[in-house]
């Protein structure tokens, strides 16, 4: 899809010097990050709040709110907060907030799918002012991760269900004001505790953001070729990328990312309930043409949903592998009671999707090879809100999203496919249930051996690419397009914002 020169109805420019805006495709869904699970409000959030630990390019844990930890045994974790942070509003920052915000995620106090993180806490204490401790009913070694940037943010004590509506973090961007599907706005809190890099001479560091909501990939191509806005991370279809790659006012960031695209199946829907249709379906998918094709070859296919090189990644010889075949995908499907019909149709599924253009392309393009097996594949496509609270809902066959962030730990796995991860609990939106796979990462989350809990998280992986409740499609790579006023960028593996910070404007 090429994108036309013609930039008639992109509005013009508005902004103040040190202003910058950022495009998004859709509203985040609470900016809260006890509640906000999805992409934006982990990445817009992310900027607002700050959270205990933060994860570096290797997915290592470091200091962050707490600048150390320890575990005096299995069942207690304790952290010792920085001194002289405060929030927005100026109130310090101290264990009492943090103690809340954990807290009110398993309390009920706000109704979050992140409580499952948090499933193992018993009971949380201030022991002084800047040290809290964490008591937990079982040994979890998640825990750690599921307090770390774009997943969790303190917020002040008190803070109730309706704190996503304007939230105070203490962060690096302060919140300013939100328009639902239209814009969220920050500024940079001059007062943050880390600090900021310095700018060139001549050079302005971002003294503002706004996300503005741009739900079509070919207005978002065309405001950054006019100016009219000055950012897009992973927004616009690679074939777009391209196009703007010669624009003299633009510039490409590109790297290898952490997010993995995925595609889940409600197990419980009568049609899908046996795993030979699910791999079946994957059987007559034609992944790497797809990456070619959409991606530009700017993806690298996935067996599993942690991204490539972590230390709990399962080696792929080791999983069970579903190549482009579409007569194995047609043996499946009759060895599951689907014969082909007259018309050569076997199955006819309905698959949900997001109005983002990238995945719009890719389900478009399954839909043909499903075809071919005799699998009529309707596609479903709706604004982000609606669209997000239908697979919540569990309203849906089969869907298309990305992990972003969460992926980077095996808890993933907890998350997305343990038994109590139902939602609102967790993110188990096909409703998938295995006990071998509940009873290994129980296991896997009460050892502090790595190499016991690898062997765990491996055999899971394994489980799940036997009973496919999912498929991991591809990692893309992270795509930053952005305006030459704006320098400094450096793209994060998660796609985060965290480069904003740190850049600065001319």
């Amino acid at each position: 899809m090429a994108v036309s020169v013609g930039i008639t109805g992109c509005r013009g420019r508005v902004e103040e010097p040190g202003s910058v805006v950022v495009i998004i495709e859709s509203s985040p869904n609470n900016l809260d990050l006890r509640v906000g699970a999805d992409a934006q409000s982990e990445r817009v959030g992310g900027l607002i709040f700050d959270a205990l630990v933060k994860k570096d390019e290797h997915y290592e844990l470091q200091p962050w709110l707490a600048k150390s930890w320890e575990q005096p045994d299995p069942l207690t974790w304790v952290f010792h907060l920085r001194d002289g942070v405060r929030f927005h509003d100026g109130t310090p920052l101290d264990a009492e907030d943090v103690a809340y915000t954990i807290r009110s995620l398993i309390d009920g106090s706000v109704v979050t799918a992140k409580g499952g993180g948090f499933a193992a806490v018993d009971k949380v204490e201030a022991r002084d002012r800047l040290t809290v401790v964490v008591h937990l009913k079982r040994p979890d070694e998640g825990l750690l991760f599921n307090v770390s940037d774009g997943l969790f943010g303190v917020v002040p004590r008190g803070s109730g269900k309706d704190f996503g509506l304007h939230p105070v973090g203490s962060g690096p961007f302060r919140f300013v004001s939100a328009v639902q599907d239209k814009e969220v706005i920050v500024a940079r809190n001059h007062e943050y505790w880390a600090g900021m890099q310095e700018v060139p001479a001549g050079a302005q560091r971002i003294e503002q953001v706004r996300f503005e909501v741009v739900p079509d990939a070919i207005t978002s191509a065309l405001e950054l070729k006019k100016g009219s806005a000055d950012l897009a991370s992973n927004v616009v279809t690679l074939d777009m990328v391209h196009a703007l790659e010669s624009a003299p006012n633009l510039k490409v960031e590109s790297g290898g990312g952490s997010p993995v695209v995925y595609v889940t199946f409600n197990v419980t829907d009568p049609l899908l309930k046996d795993k030979r249709v699910r791999q079946a379906i994957a059987c007559a998918m034609d992944r790497q043409a797809i990456v070619d094709a959409i991606w530009r070859g700017q993806a690298r296919l996935a067996d599993t949903l942690l991204p490539e090189g972590h230390w709990a990644a399962a080696k792929d010889a080791g999983l069970a592998q579903y190549p482009h075949d579409v007569a194995r995908a047609q043996r499946l499907l009759e060895e599951a009671g689907f014969p082909a019909g007259k018309d050569g149709v076997r199955l006819r599924l309905t698959m949900k999707t997001s109005t983002d253009e990238t995945t719009r392309l890719m389900v478009t393009v399954l839909q043909q090879q499903l075809r071919a097996a005799g699998i009529r594949l309707e596609i479903r496509s709706g604004e982000f809100g609606t669209f997000y609270s239908d697979v919540t809902k569990g309203a849906f066959q089969m869907y298309a999203l990305r992990w972003i962030g969460s992926n980077e730990d095996p808890d993933i796995f907890r998350y997305a496919y343990a038994s109590s991860s139902f939602p609102p609990r967790g993110g188990n939106r096909g409703r998938y249930s295995n006990g071998r796979v509940d009873a290994l990462l129980t296991e896997a989350a009460a050892s502090s051996d790595r190499a016991a809990r690898r062997a765990d998280y491996v055999e899971v992986q394994k489980i799940l690419a036997e009973d496919l409740p999912g498929i991991p499609m591809w990692y893309p790579n992270n795509e930053v397009i952005h305006t030459r006023r704006v320098e400094g960028v450096v793209p994060r593996g998660a796609g985060s914002f965290d480069f904003l910070r740190d850049a600065w404007v001319r």
